[in-house]
């Protein structure tokens, strides 16, 4: 009796202590070199990346935050779009963009905070624009430390002006006018302040409403050319958005059911070549 106690207990700690499929992806910190063509292959949520690049920790109008989760690697596109938007800010508003989340090193499932970032194809930008980071490099314990204030009033769904400027709507309508771009997510309540705004609607189409977006928007990519492994996702509806669609969002059904509680949904599977871009 003692020995199968023994062996129980056993297999219990080995399962308690085993590592998550996540985990394996976060643990690789180097990207594969077995290509010189860049590939996302796979959903934005089920995916992996070969031959990835990784972001410089500074550029011209941004810079890069939480560099300890080493989660700043993506498709060279994504490279591209985030120093060019990041030019813009700098050279047409004299801001500074903090760059929160792209990639892991293959991309990949994350063992924290993310369903999506898999292809390299993602990225989070902080709606927090700084003066300090403007004239300065961030140290690195500021960049670990630091966070990004929401901008809704406190227990509302109202836009704090303290935390809301011009130049948000204005980095926003930037990136989704680029062609790259497939769609950017941002809190319902961003939204409705865009749409409300007298300005042209043709580039609010890709802004799409998306709960947890209080504090940054979500930046994503289509798949790049010659990728043929990735997967887009479905097309965007008609129209701007500003609509019927748009006030669900605020509706007791939409706000119950953010509130109820979520059962863990199982990982989809990565595609077949996503084991060889793992083990490389």
């Amino acid at each position: 009796m003692k020995l199968l106690i023994f062996i129980f207990l056993l297999s219990v700690s080995s399962v308690c202590t085993s590592k998550p499929a996540a985990n394996q992806w976060a643990t690789v910190t180097q990207p594969t070199k077995t290509s010189d063509s860049t590939q996302s292959i796979g959903t934005y949520t089920a995916g992996c990346l070969r031959s990835a690049v990784s972001l410089p920790a500074n550029g011209t109008g941004y810079q890069l935050m939480r560099l300890s989760r080493e989660r700043y690697y993506g498709h060279p596109d994504l490279i591209r779009f985030i120093e060019n938007i990041a030019w813009t800010t700098a050279i047409q508003y004299r801001s500074v963009l903090l760059i929160g989340d792209l990639g892991q090193a293959r991309g990949g499932p994350m063992s924290s905070g993310h369903r999506s970032h898999q292809t390299g194809l993602d990225v989070d930008i902080w709606y927090l624009l700084s003066q300090t980071a403007a004239t300065r490099s961030l140290g690195f314990d500021e960049r670990e430390t630091w966070s990004s204030p929401s901008v809704l009033a406190a227990k509302s769904d109202a836009i704090d002006s303290s935390q809301w400027s011009l130049t948000h709507e204005k980095v926003l309508e930037a990136a989704a006018r680029m062609p790259e771009v497939e769609r950017i997510f941002v809190h319902p309540s961003v939204k409705r302040q865009l749409c409300t705004r007298k300005t042209t609607h043709d580039w609010l189409r890709k802004i799409r409403p998306w709960w947890g977006h209080d504090d940054h928007f979500h930046v994503r990519l289509k798949c790049p050319k010659n990728n043929h492994d990735c997967r887009g996702q479905e097309p965007i509806p008609e129209g701007d958005g500003c609509d019927a669609s748009l006030y669900w969002w605020f509706s007791a059904e939409a706000k119950a059911e953010a509130l109820a509680p979520k059962k863990p949904a199982p990982r989809p599977l990565l595609p077949p070549q996503c084991d060889a871009v793992l083990n490389e």
